[in-house]
């Protein structure tokens, strides 16, 4: 594993940790650039349901590594190439079918936000601060991380986020509808661990066909296609439609085996 990445398996359950608690888990050129292939592992492993990502230590993530930023990002066409593995990594976890979960303390600012709002969830406790902050160093936003932000909480809020570059708390982020919910320090474990198993217990076929859908609506993409139809054509047909009816008849709880 990378350095500054941890990552760990329960069950079904992978988890991917921000391992740098001293740099407020602030995210490293070499980390970008290994999450897609992260990814990819998890998208491949049979075993594997649901990512979960979370920081180490006190918060979730202060961002990219500005340190590294004289070195990497001194040019224009050094900024473009960095941009270009960002824009990698966001693309890579946005992308997947398997469903993805952001667990937040602390701080998720920045690239930190920049990578919650790529995953499919956000579950954070009461004191988790929130911003996204390119005008306060002269960079605009890329395309997709924009289009994301603004089709999550609309181009209102989207707009206070990047223009101003003002911080927010997990109260008005989840009013907002940048967070599903927020629990208590004590409970955020068990909350996003007891949401995880609901995940693990529906459908793969149904959580990874509708994933790819939701994926093309965001894209941009309004109408039927070719493999929409197939996706939806290859569930039927599957393993799990047959028990789901067969379940739901018999008034018991479905026992899905399709990885």
């Amino acid at each position: 594993m990378i350095e500054g990445f941890e990552f760990d398996r329960d069950g079904d359950i992978a988890r991917l940790t921000f391992a740098r608690p001293a740099k407020k888990n602030a995210v490293t050129y070499e980390m970008w650039s290994a999450l897609p292939g992260i990814v990819d592992e998890v998208e491949a492993d049979p075993a594997i349901k649901v990512l979960v990502l979370t920081g180490a230590g006190a918060d979730f993530s202060a961002g990219a590594d500005i340190s590294e930023f004289g070195d990497l990002r001194s040019s224009a066409d050094g900024a473009m190439a960095y941009d270009k593995v960002v824009d990698g990594a966001v693309r890579a976890l946005s992308g997947m079918r398997k469903p993805s979960i952001a667990m937040i303390r602390g701080n998720c600012i920045g690239g930190g936000c920049q990578i919650s709002v790529a995953c499919d969830f956000r579950f954070a406790e009461p004191s988790a601060r929130f911003g996204i902050t390119p005008a306060k160093l002269g960079i605009v936003y890329d395309f997709r991380s924009t289009h994301q932000l603004v089709s999550l909480i609309g181009p209102a809020h989207a707009r206070y986020f990047l223009l101003s570059g003002n911080l927010i708390d997990a109260t008005r982020a989840r009013e907002i509808g940048l967070l599903n919910d927020i629990f208590a320090p004590e409970t955020l474990e068990d909350g996003v661990r007891e949401f995880a198993n609901v995940l693990c217990a529906r459908s793969q076929a149904s959580i990874r066909g509708m994933n790819a859908i939701i994926g093309k609506i965001q894209a941009g993409q309004d109408s039927d296609d070719a493999e929409i139809a197939e996706i939806r054509s290859a569930a039927i047909r599957g393993e799990d439609y047959a028990e789901g009816v067969a379940a739901f008849l018999e008034r018991r709880t479905p026992n899905f085996r399709h990885r």
